[in-house]
């Protein structure tokens, strides 16, 4: 927390703007960076926006385009179809492997070939097969090579031409896979054919309400608080000041309500998600 937050810095150079953005995209793709928070989704999708690409920048950039803070680049439908191929074709891998085990009875069984992928709450229909991969009825030709345990996965042929290298960076997750690329994060589930239509069956776990509680984002001092406790509170009303590498940043409430307690003083050192205070 008394250091300079910078894990990097990135550079990329081309003839032009738009081929040198194109190379910092690719770049941020590629970087493998565990444990530390980091912004590499965040740069990525500043690299992509409309508004970066052209130049017409200012100081309010951030504030004007995520007003209410950035939640993963927006994905386009051809990116979600290549992301459900590229996880359909690791969970063939997975299941490939599963299945060389040595001392089974019988001949080894091989994998399944049709798969259900659900990406953003979307499913995906792909078939996995020698003469390519299949989603949602249409081919895309695309060249994928995929070991299980691999961190990174390229997907040559993917975009409108055909001729992009796409990187991915892939994780396993709980029934399926985490992939992070164009500055957002997936969690694709994948589950064979005959297994997919089960799910509707399963109770979906309702994550808790939060919103009374204001937490801290990320690491730094609280350097002001504005309300103590029985103090009444509108949605969007600053609440606290907490600063952060070198900048200050004002945490607003998220309804209307009565402050409870408040679990945290000026001057106190935070660590990212500890609650400061509580709403009733």
């Amino acid at each position: 927390m008394f250091y300079d937050p910078m894990i990097a810095k990135l550079i990329t150079w081309a003839p032009t703007r738009d081929g040198a953005i194109a190379a910092q995209i690719a770049a941020l793709d590629a970087f493998e960076l565990e444990g530390p928070g980091n912004n590499i989704d965040f740069l990525s999708a500043i690299m992509q926006h409309p508004r970066f690409q052209s130049g017409a920048l200012t100081t309010g950039f951030i504030a004007e385009e995520y007003p209410d803070g950035f939640h993963g680049a927006p994905a386009d439908a051809e990116l979600l179809k290549t992301l459900a191929a590229v996880a359909a074709f690791a969970a063939t891998a997975e299941a490939d492997r599963a299945r060389r085990i040595d001392g089974q009875l019988g001949k080894r069984l091989r994998p399944p070939a049709d798969w259900v992928v659900t990406i953003d709450k979307t499913d995906h229909a792909v078939t996995v097969s020698t003469d390519g991969i299949m989603v949602d009825g249409e081919d895309l030709d695309l060249a994928l090579e995929y070991t299980p345990g691999d961190r990174i996965m390229v997907a040559d042929g993917h975009g409108t031409d055909g001729d992009e290298h796409l990187t991915i960076r892939i994780a396993k997750a709980r029934a399926g896979f985490k992939l992070t690329t164009r500055g957002a994060s997936h969690v694709a589930r994948v589950l064979p054919a005959r297994v997919a239509p089960y799910t509707a069956h399963l109770i979906e776990k309702v994550a808790p309400d939060l919103s009374k509680f204001l937490i801290c984002p990320m690491p730094g001092l609280l350097v002001r608080l504005d309300v103590a406790a029985g103090d009444r509170v509108e949605a969007g009303q600053a609440l606290a000041v907490v600063e952060a590498m070198k900048m200050e940043n004002i945490l607003r409430a998220e309804k209307t309500g009565t402050v409870k307690s408040v679990a945290a003083k000026t001057g106190d050192s935070l660590a990212v998600d500890q609650v400061i205070l509580e709403l009733d």
